[in-house]
């Protein structure tokens, strides 16, 4: 076995393919779209690559790609944190440890060699597409999450990566007869009133001013939790350019004072998985024709992004956005997977629960300190 580092197109495309060979029989895994994966290393495509630094590498085995990761140093992050943190994604191995530490083995050297101090992941080069599942192995991920065998993770163990994070996923499933706790109506309908808080539903119309709006949010609403950094106008933009094919209006929920300006936001993605299952990656030649038809249609959803401005927060708006959410996305098969919460954020936790929403998945973050000798 041997570890090279990607230099061509041809590796790369080897690098891309390698899950939809060693997933092949796997029935809870869902292939994503090939061309979606393959823009995540096009710098035209993916502008978080702008401000980042890294290294993809293969290992090959009798002349068989066998496995592969990435190293990669995201320097607006690293200069947000003022923690020299490098990272490492995209992980595939087969149960073999040796193949295993060979692969993070060449990460840690390539981020100990270009200056970082700690290796976390694993981490993606999409935004909130982190973590190892070690909890809630099946059913099927939904639409940008990830996915692993259980035995990745001893492999981590292995190699001296040690917890740092585990992010937590709940589900509401209304073919379970699950509704809201009357409790809860009756509290936003008082925090709506107290507030002066209208909530509205994504404007298509003007939709270069909801994103925006969605940039600021964002960007204040999320500046303390762990693991973020600012997201900039350019990833923002690229991410609505993918999911603009996709989204549904109804699951984009604005808050709004008075004045209407925006207070808070939630955005619930369709989760077109269900419908991407079977085509094995490919829209040619009748896939297309699935999502076309079958998108304006589903029922399942990620819930993708909850955030409150700071000024808002802590006076229950969080709730007022996931209720209004619900109320304009329910339906009597509506399925929305709450992905992901930082498990020490208590007071989220403590809401989602008080929703009534049941503990789903779990996703752990690992991290390594790396060594400053020259050995």
């Amino acid at each position: 076995m041997n570890v090279f580092p990607v230099t061509t197109k041809n590796e790369l495309q080897k690098f891309i393919n390698l899950p939809y060979y060693l997933y092949k029989d796997d029935p809870v895994w869902i292939p994503p779209l090939r061309d979606e994966i393959a823009g995540q290393f096009n710098s035209v495509r993916n502008p978080f690559l702008d401000h980042c630094r890294y290294q993809l590498f293969l290992l090959v085995e009798n002349g068989e790609t066998i496995g592969r990761i990435a190293a990669f140093i995201d320097d607006l992050a690293v200069d947000f944190w003022h923690e020299k943190v490098g990272l490492f994604g995209y992980f595939e191995s087969p149960a073999d440890e040796k193949a295993a530490e060979m692969l993070m083995e060449s990460a840690y050297i390539w981020l100990k060699t270009n200056g970082m101090q700690k290796m976390r992941g694993p981490w993606s080069f999409v935004s909130q597409e982190w973590g190892s599942v070690i909890e809630g192995y099946s059913p099927s991920p939904v639409v940008m999450s990830p996915y692993n065998p259980p035995y990745y993770n001893s492999h981590y163990e292995s190699f001296g990566l040690r917890k740092v994070k585990d992010l937590l996923v709940y589900q509401i499933d209304s073919s379970q007869n699950y509704q809201i706790p009357e409790r809860i109506l009756t509290m936003t309908e008082k925090i709506r009133n107290r507030y002066a808080i209208n909530t509205r539903i994504l404007n298509m119309k003007n939709l270069d001013q909801d994103v925006e709006k969605i940039i600021a949010l964002s960007n204040a609403s999320l500046i303390k939790n762990w693991g973020y950094s600012p997201v900039t106008d350019a990833e923002v933009r690229a991410m609505v350019k993918d999911l603009k094919q996709i989204i549904q209006p109804k699951g984009v929920i604005f808050a709004e004072d008075q004045q209407g300006n925006a207070v808070g936001f939630a955005i619930a993605i369709p989760d077109i998985n269900v419908l991407l299952k079977g085509l094995n990656g490919r829209l040619l030649p009748f896939g297309w024709l699935k999502l076309l038809h079958g998108i304006p249609r589903l029922t399942q959803y990620r819930m993708f992004a909850l955030g409150v401005i700071p000024a808002y927060q802590g006076k229950g708006i969080d709730s007022l956005l996931y209720r209004a959410l619900y109320d304009s996305i329910y339906s009597q098969d509506m399925k929305m997977e709450i992905n992901y919460v930082l498990e020490d954020n208590d007071p989220m936790n403590n809401a989602i629960i008080k929703l009534g929403a049941k503990p789903y998945r779990r996703y752990r973050v690992y991290q390594r300190d790396i060594s400053t000798s020259n050995d």
